[in-house]
């Protein structure tokens, strides 16, 4: 088959492992011939200055699905969940010690440093708020809907785009990319990546990072894919 569009994750997947741009990842991106959505748990600056740098701009989803954007100057679309997210974290402060991070720029999520015990503050939300969950990518902690993640944001993009989610090949690496390529109609998690991602991909790369990207794409177009 051939895929319209690819959707893909920053930290891990386009980086290197200490989340400097791979410029190699950056040039084989810009090289292929359909469009490239940059899909990240990052705010939405943020994740426009990574389109706009690698040369791929401007098909945005921000803050695992909050935040979504199909062009650089375009309105975002804004998911309305920070409520019950910041309700979430003052009972957690109550508890633990947490440092915020981008609070700021945040609109739709509230994401922390890596320095509590996230499974006791897992077991405390699920009896009061069923409804948010606290996802770990390994870079931080985001304390999230439940009603979004980069699933259901490639779902808001592909209609943007007008096409189907199945037109789309995804890469990544973590547990926020889980949805994203469950949605999407080829799957491909980079040789770093958890396990769990690895067995849901249709292809998992030999080389790890940035150079996974590489990879991958390599072979998607030595197939024909895109």
């Amino acid at each position: 088959m051939k895929y319209k569009a690819l959707v893909i994750d920053v930290d891990g997947t386009i980086t290197h492992m200490d989340r400097k741009l791979s410029l190699k990842a950056a040039a084989k991106l810009r090289s292929i011939d359909v469009p490239v959505v940059i899909a990240t748990g990052n705010v939405l600056c943020y994740a426009k200055a990574v389109a706009k740098l690698v040369g791929v701009c401007c098909n945005i989803i921000a803050e695992n699905g909050g935040v979504i954007v199909d062009g650089f100057d375009n309105e975002p679309i804004v998911s309305d969940v920070i409520h019950e997210c910041e309700e979430a974290y003052e009972l957690l402060a109550d508890h633990f010690d947490m440092e915020k991070l981008d609070s700021v720029h945040r609109e739709t999520e509230i994401v922390l440093r890596s320095d509590f015990d996230i499974e006791k503050a897992r077991e405390l939300l699920g009896s009061h708020f069923p409804g948010v969950e606290i996802i770990d990518t390994h870079f931080a902690i985001h304390i999230k809907s439940r009603k979004i993640n980069k699933g259901t944001g490639l779902i808001k993009m592909a209609e943007l785009m007008g096409l189907k989610t199945t037109d789309f090949v995804a890469i990544g690496d973590s547990v926020n990319d889980l949805e994203m390529l469950q949605e999407a109609g080829f799957a491909i998690a980079v040789g770093n990546a958890d396990d769990f991602l690895k067995d849901i991909a249709d292809y998992v790369s030999t080389a790890t990072y940035g150079n996974g990207t590489v990879e991958a794409i390599d072979h998607l177009l030595s197939k024909g894919m895109i």
